[in-house]
């Protein structure tokens, strides 16, 4: 019986000492990994402002044509990467700023899905100045975006294909 019980308590310690070993290795993959992951790139706000500065100028210039699929999806790329600020840069006090271009971003969207032109205008004229506001309310007033008056990209047809 007591070789029983001896045999019984080596067999639990050499499991418990397997048990830390696997605890030790898991937690070696875990701060490896935690350490790849905080070095991994994430794009900044000026990266995705960036990209913002060329839809909101694309989407000028396919609701000035009345070049509604275009628009609609320009102004999707926008929302996308309003997403996108949210998610990854969380850390920058900047975001809180971001929904005052919602009801003007909204305004947009209306607009296209009527396809009115008029609508269009002005709503985008609202939110180019919703963009130059927050980037006064967030200390960037040297950014100031206008409405375009030129296209971005020479190789782009902004005007819609006739009869579709």
């Amino acid at each position: 019986m007591i070789k029983l019980l001896c045999f019984s308590g080596l067999c639990c310690l050499l499991a418990c000492s397997e048990s830390n070993s696997d605890t030790h290795a898991l937690q070696s993959q875990l701060d490896s990994l935690q350490s790849r992951l905080d070095r991994a790139y994430r794009p900044g706000l000026g990266e995705f402002m960036s990209g913002i500065q060329v839809h909101h100028e694309k989407l000028w210039l396919a609701g000035k044509n009345e070049n509604w699929k275009l628009a609609d999806f320009e102004v999707h790329e926008i929302k996308e990467a309003l997403d996108d600020i949210q998610n990854y840069c969380q850390d920058r006090p900047e975001i809180r700023s971001l929904p005052m271009i919602t009801p003007p971003l909204d305004s947009v969207v209306s607009a296209i899905a009527q396809k009115n032109s008029l609508a269009f205008k002005n709503s985008f004229t609202v939110l180019t100045s919703s963009c130059n506001s927050c980037h006064q309310a967030t200390k960037h007033e040297f950014n100031v975006i206008k409405i375009p008056d030129s296209p971005p990209f020479s190789n782009q047809e902004f005007r819609p294909e006739p009869n579709k």
